[in-house]
Parts: structure tokens; sequence; C-alpha cells
């Protein structure tokens, strides 16, 4: 097994998903685990002993290489020379270019999220559309890879959100949805005594991810299998969003979930994302949409929080709602895996997308998480549920309407 960026936040969590799984027996990869050997990428790669805290019973599995993703021959002969069956990619390289790769040798693929060094290099020529212009860069050469089993985009938000919204339409199965609304909400910051510097944005997100998101993407929502844009700034515009007892009003950002769920099932979908009070007013006024903050600094947030992450979906119908959601609190999850909520359950996707690759006989070819859902026999839900519990599910008895009914103007307001 090869982990690609395994320096990062991401890869750190889901290191330490690996560690727990060579503890346990009756874990889904447990034996498949047990005699692999763990080889760890990185251009900017750590020492030995700083996975040593990480993922301990793991460390002599471990190797340890620095590359740059960017010299695709250099990593093909590593993967060649290793013996490597499995990529796990939390790393920015360019996602085609790594598929490529792994499907000239026959090795099978696992991601968090796409990316495009192309687009990322030249952010001025994709001004506001960099997540769709990914997606269909993607597409077109996603039929070319039958020499591998891949799953793209499993992280917690997209990957898991699109099990949520399946789940939840195979419970009622004579109901047919309007819409289906991805919702976050992200209360996470700074435990109380610790000082926030002046004019900084934190985000528990890879800051880059982030800016992606919320700056340099107009507001993109899904209609008739198609993408729409809203030419205002992403902080300008929030839509009421309400799961049971909880109500809050989200960003609309763009989002892979949302493309291949509601192009999958001919809904209309938006992801609603709600950060702090703190981010909120650091926002209103200081963005400026030529992918700039004028005068912010956005900073990852520490390992000490306080707060949680709630990450679900909401479906629309014409008369009410069903929704269903997973949260978990920053403190909980420190005490136990030395991570955030949000990366635990982006590692957590990912996990689940391994254990199928592992367990499951699934034909070859590039499967999005509906895909896989749709058209395979697999067992991701129930290998998610093993390091996610406690999902929440219930409805409402009036809804708030489709997107743009939910849309309140904070630039007119």
């Amino acid at each position: 097994m090869t982990i690609l960026g395994s320096a990062g936040s991401l890869a750190r969590s889901f290191l330490t998903l690996l560690n727990k799984a060579s503890l346990d027996q009756h874990d889904p990869i447990h034996q498949k685990l047990y005699n692999s050997t763990i080889h760890l990428i990185d251009y900017k790669q750590r020492p030995l002993n700083y996975y040593q805290s990480i993922c301990p019973n793991l460390i002599h599995q471990l190797t340890i290489h620095q590359i740059d993703l960017k010299d695709t021959i250099i990593l093909r002969n590593y993967l060649r020379e290793s013996h490597t069956s499995i990529v796990i990619d939390v790393s920015l390289a360019d996602t085609v270019e790594m598929l490529d790769c792994c499907n000239q040798l026959g090795v099978h693929y696992v991601n968090s999220a796409l990316e495009n060094i192309y687009i990322h290099d030249h952010a001025n020529d994709y001004k506001g559309f960099p997540l769709i212009e990914r997606l269909r860069f993607f597409e077109k050469y996603k039929v070319e890879y039958a020499n591998l089993k891949a799953i793209i985009c499993s992280g917690m938000n997209p990957g898991v959100v699109q099990w949520m919204a399946i789940e939840l339409m195979n419970n009622y199965p004579s109901e047919q949805p309007l819409a289906c609304l991805i919702v976050e909400q992200d209360s996470s910051f700074l435990k109380l005594g610790t000082s926030a510097k002046k004019n900084t944005f934190y985000t528990t997100r890879p800051p880059d991810c982030f800016l992606t998101s919320a700056i340099q993407s107009l507001p993109m929502f899904m209609q008739n299998r198609t993408p729409l844009f809203l030419y205002e700034q992403v902080h300008d515009l929030e839509f009421r969003a309400t799961l049971g007892d909880k109500q809050f009003h989200g960003c609309l950002m763009p989002n892979e979930a949302v493309y291949f769920l509601c192009k999958q099932f001919d809904l209309e979908g938006g992801f609603l994302y709600k950060g702090t009070d703190h981010a909120k007013s650091l926002f209103r006024g200081n963005v400026n949409y030529k992918g700039t903050l004028d005068k912010n600094i956005v900073a990852p947030l520490p390992s000490s929080l306080d707060g949680e992450n709630l990450v679900g979906v909401l479906l629309v119908y014409p008369d009410k709602e069903r929704y269903m959601y997973h949260v978990l609190a920053n403190e909980v999850v420190m005490e136990h895996y030395k991570t955030n909520a949000a990366y635990f359950q982006a590692a957590s996707g990912l996990y689940a997308a391994l254990a199928v690759i592992l367990n499951d006989s699934i034909g070859n070819g590039v499967y999005s998480v509906d895909e896989l859902l749709l058209k395979t026999n697999n067992h991701y839900g129930q290998y998610l549920s093993y390091q996610l519990t406690d999902f929440v599910c219930g409805e409402n008895a009036q809804t708030d309407g489709l997107l743009l009914e939910r849309m309140k103007n904070l630039r007119s307001s």
C-alpha cells in the first residue's frame, strides 16, 4: 500500500485509523493490513519518528520516501519496484495523472478529492469555475481507465454524504425527492484562552482548498443535471437549512458530491456551508472576488479545538424534508485519535473505500461513491459504520422549499 501526501493532516487521520485496525482483530481490514508494507510518499517528507506517535503499531511496516509527484516517470517506476497494489491519494497531485500511472500498472486507487495541477497553476483563467473545470477534465478521461479499480472523492464531503443520500432514498423508494442539499456546520475554533491572531481566518480544511471553494469560485448549484452559477461572492448569500432542532444559514459553495448526486438522480441540489461567526465577520467586507483576501490570512486551525463538525444531507419533498447527518465533537476525537472532527470524518470515508477495494469483488473502472453504490455489490456502508457511528435521521413536517426560496442576500440587507 502506498499513501500519497503522507505528511498532511488528512493522511495523519487516515494513519490513525489504520493503526486502530491493526490492533482490532474484528476490523474489516485487519487481516489484509497485518502483512502489508505501507509506503509513505510526500514532497516534503517528515522523518520516521513523526509517524511513531501517529501509528506506533505499524511503525515497523512503514517505509518513507520523498518524491515530487509531478514527476510521473519516477512515480511509475517506484510503484513498479515497490510492488504496490493499491494507492491512497490524499495529496494535491493531479488526479488524472495519478490514475494514468496506476492504470498502466494495474494498481488500484482511492482518493479524497479531485485535483488538477494545470487549473491550479492557471487560476486566473478559470476564475469562478475551478471545480467544474476539474470535473469536466476528469470525466473526459475517466472511461479510459479500465485496468484498475478506483474510487474517487470518498472523503467525508464529498463521499460519505453520497452514501447518506442514497441510504435515505432507499428507505423510501416510492417517494422521489425534488432536491438534495448537502450541509455542513463547522463550529470548530480555538479553545477558550487561546488567542486568535488579528485578521486571521482559521479553517479545519487545507487553506488552499478552502480558498478555492470560498473565494475563487462562484456559488454553484445543480438543476436538470446542469451546473448553474450565481454571479455573487460566496459569502454574500446564505440559505436556510433545518435538520430537526438544528437550523442554520449556510453559504452556497461548489462541491463534487452535489454534482455527482444531482446528475445521477436528476435532482436540484447545492452544498450549504456554515462556519463560525468569527469567520463570517472577517469575510464580510474583506473578501474581494479576485481570489484573494484583502486583509486576512487563511490559516489551519491547530489540533486543540472546541466545537464540532456536522455533515449531512437534506432531501426536499413537495410537503416535507428528510435528513441524515453525522456530528462529531473535536474534543472527543482529539482524545482518541489526535486529530480534528472534520479530518476524522474524511478519513473514515477513505477507510470505507479502501475496505471495498480490499474485500469486495467489484469490477474494474473508476467510480464515484454514488456509482459504486448503484453499480456494484459492496459493503461500503458497513465499513463506514465501523468507524462513524450515531448517524442522526429525522423528518421535518414542512419544507423551506427549493434552493432559491431559501436564499438571503446579505449584500443588500
